[in-house]
């Protein structure tokens, strides 16, 4: 065995001991429920941009991703734009380093790599510092609700032109619009690729007595994902990737397509 291979094999060891861990799980729970009332999520940027998420999850797509290599990131939920560039970044990279494999100069204009984003509500102000980004040339925007069917019609036409397919579900988080998401989007992923379902982790936080938000306890999207699991099991939750990450907004959210 090679010291590599060693490597992760300890590693796969220790991520399955971290994940039986009750105390451990417990323990970041409460962690996580403290740091959601000072709004832990909200404090991080991405290449330049507001990212509302946890650096755990941030460093689980960067690796996603880089093993995915995929030609297309479809994202629900736009927001400030972090997530859009820090996927736009990595395509970029791949594409680097495709170039560099095969003897080549990038050429970004050449580029068939693209992150879709998808929102109802694209503000003026975070529209125009995502098209001044340094990425924006990667970035496609699509103004709209997530599940209205003419725009699901478009982004499945996109789609057809693109052989791995990446798809991250961030937009409004009730149980009904999350289940929609999930029917309009994740059959577009490729088998190996992932269908992410973020803020899962709603369903594990103490309601909020003055919630103005229509998700809460038993009505959120890990609620769809349990509710759609089973008629999908061509779809499985990576619970190495949950494990690796301990203290995640997705949890039981990143779904791997295993088969087509």
């Amino acid at each position: 065995m090679t010291p590599e291979d060693q490597f992760e094999q300890d590693t796969r060891y220790e991520l399955a001991q971290m994940g039986a861990d009750a105390a451990f799980k417990a323990l970041t729970l409460k962690w996580m429920q403290a740091a959601n009332q000072h709004k832990y999520s909200y404090h991080f940027h991405s290449l330049g941009r507001p990212i509302i998420q946890y650096p755990q999850d941030m460093v689980a797509m960067q690796q996603i991703i880089w093993d995915v290599r995929p030609d297309l990131i479809i994202e629900t939920g736009i927001a400030h734009g972090g997530s859009l560039i820090q996927s736009a970044a990595m395509l970029a990279m791949l594409d680097m380093c495709d170039a560099i494999s095969a003897g080549e100069t990038m050429d970004p204009a050449t580029s068939k790599r693209k992150v879709v984003g998808i929102d109802i509500d694209i503000r003026s102000h975070n529209e125009a510092a995502i098209k001044a980004h340094p990425m924006a040339s990667r970035i496609d925007m699509m103004q709209g609700s997530a599940i209205d069917p003419q725009l699901v019609a478009q982004v499945q036409e996109i789609a057809g032109g693109y052989e791995r397919v990446l798809v991250c579900l961030d937009s409004m988080h009730s149980h009904a619009h999350v289940l929609e998401e999930l029917n309009a989007y994740a059959h577009l992923v490729s088998v190996g690729s992932y269908c992410i379902v973020f803020d899962t982790l709603i369903e594990d936080l103490p309601e909020a007595p003055d919630n103005p938000r229509p998700w809460s306890v038993g009505d959120n999207p890990k609620t769809a994902v349990e509710a759609w699991l089973p008629d999908n099991p061509q779809f499985k939750v990576d619970w190495a990737v949950e494990h690796s990450l301990a203290a995640s907004v997705a949890p039981s959210g990143y779904l791997k397509r295993v088969s087509a």
